[in-house]
């Protein structure tokens, strides 16, 4: 069967000296992974800088039940990526999105608000010209409201301590629960109201922002076993004081 599909690149794998496998996630079918002829030549070349992390892509797909492997042709750009690539800061940051969201997106169905919600990230972080310092964290606390696990910021208020295996604010620590005192609980609570908009209004100094972002990162892992140790992070927190 063949259909054409918009996708978002997550990551490129070696498979073979022929061959890699290209993850991309798909708005009509979640998850897919193609097998990619490599090589020298200019049209391999093309190809693989139009398959780099975070690339809108457009591209007819064919596939066979029982089949793991999709096949593709078409090949186009749907929305051109010029300064995520050549700026070494928002390259960092591209980085850490497409590992962080290698790692959660497991589904193979179609998901159109997360789709539309990666999808209009990067077409932001493209348009951005200053004050993505807090991109990153921004993104990653809102995919929460996507995967079900978004803190209940209902239930703050102040003094209360952050129950961070159930997502609730809580007058005082469970026992066997993970939990934030009072004063990195507030921070949670904070980061409720941040937006692509408002982003740059949120002043962190370098060691809040590895903090929060470390914090954010540990509450993600706890509800997801598949994120497991992350090699971006460390990139990102030599970028930003």
């Amino acid at each position: 069967m063949q259909e054409t599909v918009q996708g978002i690149v997550l990551n490129t794998i070696r498979y073979s000296d022929r061959h890699n496998i290209v993850h991309v996630y798909t708005d009509r079918h979640g998850l897919m992974a193609f097998a990619v002829p490599q090589g020298a030549t200019r049209s391999a070349r093309q190809r693989a800088a139009m398959l780099m992390p975070l690339s809108l892509i457009e591209c007819v797909v064919s596939t066979r039940p029982a089949r793991e492997l999709a096949s593709l042709r078409d090949l186009r750009r749907t929305y051109p990526l010029m300064s995520i690539y050549s700026d070494p800061v928002k390259n960092a940051i591209a980085l850490f999105v497409s590992e962080v969201l290698t790692h959660v997106i497991q589904e193979q169905e179609s998901n159109p608000p997360l789709y539309r919600y990666i999808e209009q990230a990067v077409m932001l972080l493209e348009q951005l010209s200053d004050n993505v310092a807090n991109f990153h964290i921004c993104f990653l606390y809102h995919l929460g409201a996507f995967l079900g696990i978004e803190p209940d910021v209902g239930s703050y208020r102040s003094g209360y301590w952050f129950d961070m295996n159930d997502g609730v604010f809580r007058p005082g620590p469970v026992p066997g629960h993970r939990h934030l005192r009072p004063e990195q609980a507030r921070v949670i609570a904070l980061l409720a109201r941040i937006t692509f908009s408002n982003m740059g209004h949120f002043r962190f100094s370098r060691q809040q922002r590895d903090q929060v972002l470390d914090t954010t990162l540990t509450y993600f892992q706890l509800h997801n076993s598949s994120l497991g140790t992350l090699r971006s992070p460390q990139v990102l927190k030599q970028l930003f004081v």
